[in-house]
């Protein structure tokens, strides 16, 4: 199967899934609660952010919410959708394969990469290690979080690739150490991190 077509993404799907209440995905509360999570435990550990990239954008929710806790950061938005592009002005591109002139203290990917085919998403997450040299947020729901009947199935897109959790890890494990969360720290990151810290044990 193919991933995702851009044609999927247009002014429908984001009126279904971010602007009709009744069935938005999208709640700017939790974004909010979410962000200063992330951004909190970013400050915790000193990781310096300066230059952010959200791949994957949306509407970009997440933009006021990081320059509000990294005052004066530039916050870089890149988005599949040439709807959104033309409404917000995001740069068009995809996680699979966009490329930047220098990589980003924070790269956040929410909810893209479940419409992404295997091979597309072994190519993501190899993208993702090249674009961060700080940290990383990654929400994706996987596998078993259906198993677990924890997804609310009338409100998922019912197109999304049920990737096992087990992929993504590898897929980031090269790059990355796992904080837990959602929240993941470059190897080229020089902070330095407890072992318990990392949930996957080892910086």
């Amino acid at each position: 199967m193919q991933s995702a077509s851009d044609q999927w993404f247009d002014e429908a799907y984001y009126e279904r899934f971010y602007f009709d209440k009744k069935t938005s995905v999208v709640d700017p509360e939790h974004i909010e609660r979410l962000g200063t999570f992330v951004c909190s435990y970013l400050k915790y550990l000193r990781v310096p952010v300066a230059r952010v990239l959200d791949v994957g954008c949306g509407i970009g929710l997440w933009k006021d919410v990081v320059q509000q806790h990294f005052p004066g950061c530039s916050y870089h938005g890149v988005e599949f959708s040439d709807y959104l592009c033309g409404r917000f002005g995001w740069e068009r591109g995809s996680v699979v394969d966009y490329q930047a002139s220098q990589p980003f203290d924070l790269v956040i990917c929410q909810g893209v990469l479940p419409y992404l085919s295997p091979p597309d998403l072994k190519r993501a997450l190899h993208n993702l290690g090249k674009l961060s040299n700080g940290a990383l947020y990654l929400e994706a729901v996987a596998r078993e979080d259906y198993e677990r009947d924890i997804i609310d199935e009338d409100l998922t897109d019912t197109r999304l690739f049920r990737h096992r959790a087990a992929l993504y890890r590898q897929g980031l494990e090269h790059h990355f150490s796992e904080l837990g969360g959602g929240l993941w720290l470059s190897r080229k990151s020089a902070v330095p991190v407890f072992e318990l810290e990392c949930a996957g044990g080892g910086h």
